[in-house]
């Protein structure tokens, strides 16, 4: 592999005053870089893709998954946590759904590249 730096000393100073001004702030990145840590958990990704389907309820989740409903509900609290996942009580049940249309695009948009990039 070759290198992958610059081999003389250079700097393209109108490219850098473009770019500079597009980038955010360090406090909005790091706010960024934490939303998509909550996406670095296959199993929450499990859950946001079956909840991409259809709102449901912690023990068709867990049942969905092969998995506990405590640890069904531990992973809704990190998605609710991060805003990803919105619920509703019907009576003693409670129901989780997308908490908007975005994580499903997000979900969508990511699994369309990982499926694409293995072409």
């Amino acid at each position: 592999m070759k290198n992958e730096i610059c081999l003389t000393e250079c700097s393209h100073k109108k490219i850098i005053e473009k770019v500079k001004k597009s980038i955010s702030p360090d406090e909005i990145l790091f706010i960024l870089a934490e939303f998509f840590k909550v996406f670095g958990d296959s199993t929450r990704i499990k859950i946001l893709q079956a909840l991409s389907v259809s709102e449901m309820c912690v023990c068709d989740i867990a049942a969905l998954i092969n998995s506990t409903q405590s640890a069904v509900s531990h992973q809704l609290r990190i998605l609710r946590s991060a805003s990803l996942v919105k619920h509703h009580k019907d009576g003693r049940t409670v129901f989780y759904s997308l908490n908007d249309h975005h994580i499903k695009t997000i979900i969508s948009t990511g699994m369309e590249h990982i499926l694409e990039k293995g072409k």
